[in-house]
């Protein structure tokens, strides 16, 4: 089962952690109606609530990549962008070697 994961790390401005969440958890609706996208998580540390993280498993890059080209996923991008302390850093792609729970 070839899939495509991806793990990323975005860095909010001081005191735009809140306003991020609530912008990426409006993202996480989007993908359930997004075609390959099997999981679309956002988390935080306890102690460091100004990265947010999202990890992605998706059918294929192709899907994953067409997503990004949805006119809601964009303008959610849009918003998100401002808040951020720095560019996004390149999320990390892994190999799915199997396990339970997709």
């Amino acid at each position: 089962m070839e899939k495509y994961f991806l793990h990323g790390k975005l860095t909010a401005k001081n005191g735009q952690s809140e306003q991020l969440v609530k912008i990426l958890l409006k993202a996480s609706e989007n993908m359930k109606a997004t075609k390959g996208c099997r999981l679309y998580v956002i988390s935080m540390c306890n102690d460091e609530k100004e990265n947010i993280w999202i990890t992605e498993i998706w059918d294929s890059k192709y899907d994953h990549d067409n997503s990004l080209k949805n006119k809601k996923n964009k303008e959610l991008i849009m918003q998100a962008i401002p808040l951020l302390e720095s560019s996004p850093e390149k999320g990390q792609e892994l190999k799915f070697l199997g396990g339970f729970g997709i």
